[in-house]
């Protein structure tokens, strides 16, 4: 459990006190990197580098209370940096009709596991703009700021990949040609 005096500590730089932070920690923001990033060696050197910011950063923080939503900013934010060094968002995507029709309950009921097995097969911009605006609740105008791209690249991105991952389901779950 983090408390105000293990943050007092990580202040202080204190080797255990850091050590018990991260184990406590780690295992989120190592999901949260895996869900930007797909090879093991980017997402551990992602996460090491966001441990990196927040150790020498904490004295940045005012309120103690938000130190799990920081990390975890500064987490997809290292995520983002490794992402643009290799993606470019302004790709040109095909124009995929978003499809009318209603998601059926077992859709929508889908485990977190099974919905980060399907982002990683589409493409990365896509799965990207996906997790910032489902997952983390950025809207499209942050996120193009963050990718730096235009706020309609941030919503065919977005498209693309509601798109591409309703196929998949199609394909996997149900087994229906699209």
């Amino acid at each position: 459990m983090i408390t105000e005096k293990l943050l007092t500590e990580c202040k202080k730089m204190q080797r255990s006190a850091q050590r018990q932070l991260y184990e406590y920690m780690a295992p989120n923001l190592y999901r949260t990197c895996k869900r930007y990033l797909k090879h093991e060696e980017e997402i551990e050197e992602a996460l090491a580098d966001a441990f990196y910011t927040i150790f020498t950063k904490i004295d940045q923080l005012n309120q103690w209370a938000a130190f799990e939503g920081w990390a975890r900013k500064i987490t997809v934010n290292q995520c983002l940096l490794t992402i643009r060094k290799k993606v470019n968002f302004n790709m040109y995507i095909d124009d995929i009709a978003a499809s009318s029709e209603p998601m059926t309950e077992a859709v929508t009921d889908l485990e977190e596991e099974d919905l980060l097995n399907l982002l990683t097969k589409i493409p990365t911009g896509c799965s990207t703009v996906f997790n910032l605006f489902v997952i983390e609740g950025y809207g499209h105008k942050e996120i193009a700021s963050m990718l730096n791209v235009s706020e309609g690249t941030s919503k065919s991105q977005l498209n693309a990949a509601k798109a591409k991952l309703r196929e998949l389901v199609n394909q996997l779950y149900y087994q229906k040609a699209t």
